[in-house]
């Protein structure tokens, strides 16, 4: 050990103990330097050098092909799992593109009366209604003008009247 090592363990072992201690300590670690050096450590033999680079050897390619086998094998199911989900995603969408087919609608009105000139007077509760609405429009109209020659409040109570027997009837509730 030179100076400067031993110099530098001494000042790390005086942080822990007094200088007396650190000093028995560098003397300690110098004592174990010089046996370590009277005796060295054998060196192994050639021929187990040689067996343990022939199993290290026999090893790395077994090793090669599980991982290549462990690649291989999360490819193959990340594919199924791709072709799974397009599968789901082309059925769903195959069930709801639309066909070319025959139209089927349903209609509250009938054929033979949607396809008239006249709607009105082909139906008859279309007609009376409608003549129900333009009768109370007009008295409306004759109440805010002030043109009715009659009672006012007897008007005033029939188109009151007339307004619930129109609301009550079946026209609206269908």
């Amino acid at each position: 050990m030179n100076n400067q090592n031993r110099e530098n363990l001494k000042e790390l072992f005086e942080k822990f103990l007094d200088t007396q201690q650190a000093q028995k300590y560098v003397e300690d670690v110098q004592k174990a330097e010089e046996i370590l050096r009277e005796h060295p450590a054998p060196e192994p033999d050639d021929m187990l050098i040689a067996n343990i680079k022939a199993e290290i050897a026999m090893r790395l390619p077994v090793r090669n092909t599980y991982v290549f086998k462990h690649i291989a094998y999360k490819a193959l199911s990340i594919a199924a799992v791709v072709i799974f989900i397009t599968s789901i995603g082309l059925r769903l969408f195959d069930n709801g593109a639309l066909e070319s087919g025959p139209v089927q609608y349903a209609s509250i009105i009938p054929t033979a009366i949607w396809e008239s000139d006249d709607i009105a007077a082909d139906d008859a509760d279309l007609v009376i209604f409608t003549t129900e609405i333009e009768q109370i429009e007009d008295e409306l109209l004759a109440l805010q003008l002030g043109e009715d020659d009659s009672n006012e409040d007897s008007t005033i109570t029939e188109l009151e009247m007339e307004l619930i027997e129109i609301n009550n009837s079946d026209f609206w509730k269908g």
